[in-house]
């Protein structure tokens, strides 16, 4: 396929799995409804060819961090969906993200850990989180994250990864997420740790 073939697909394909996802969420938002959306989402990514390393690079000459393209958004910022490109050796501050969420891989690993807050969220500054269980996300494995999962990203690996990132509500609305150090500290993540969306290579 040419560039223009690509682009194409990939659109059909992006909005066929969308409508599949609205659908089950309409169903509400359960663990079992997230797998299924899981599911969904996997197929998308097995078509690898629709979302070309060239058009989705990481950031240049190797340097951390993410970046993150959006490729679909309803009005309202809802059912976002995001490709996120990372070079090996990154890792993210445990968060939250206050809407669920779903990733899954195109290409590449990344090691999610999952964590479990064990005070009642009294005091809006501090928390005591402990990390609950692994997930390694890869081609044909994916998480499922309710709205008050805590998680956080490491990519593991030789080779940068291009993981999609399905959202209930985009990530640029979601300003009350927070991240939660291990030592107790919970600060805004948005304001600290995100930035914009980058644009698809020409």
């Amino acid at each position: 396929m040419n560039a223009i073939d690509v682009k194409a697909a990939r659109a059909a394909q992006v909005a066929a799995t969308v409508d599949s996802i609205r659908a089950i969420e309409s169903e509400g938002v359960t663990p079992g409804n997230l797998v299924r959306i899981r599911d969904t989402l996997m197929t998308l990514a097995a078509n690898e060819a629709v979302f070309p390393s060239a058009e989705f690079p990481p950031p240049a000459n190797g340097e951390k961090g993410a970046n993150r393209y959006l490729l679909q958004e309803d009005a309202g910022g809802r059912f976002a969906l995001y490709l996120n490109a990372l070079n090996p050796g990154n890792e993210t501050k445990p968060h939250d993200h206050t809407t669920w969420a779903v990733v899954v891989a195109v290409d590449g690993q990344e090691l999610n850990r999952v964590y479990r807050r064990l005070d009642d969220g009294s005091d809006p500054d501090r928390c005591e989180v402990l990390e609950d269980h692994q997930v390694m996300v890869e081609p044909g494995r994916g998480i499922c994250l309710m709205p008050d999962a805590i998680h956080s990203i490491h990519t593991t690996g030789d080779r940068p990864t291009r993981h999609l990132h399905m959202y209930g509500l985009a990530l640029d609305r979601l300003d009350d997420r927070r991240a939660y150090s291990l030592d107790g500290e919970v600060i805004p993540y948005n304001k600290n740790f995100m930035k914009p969306s980058a644009a698809p290579a020409a």
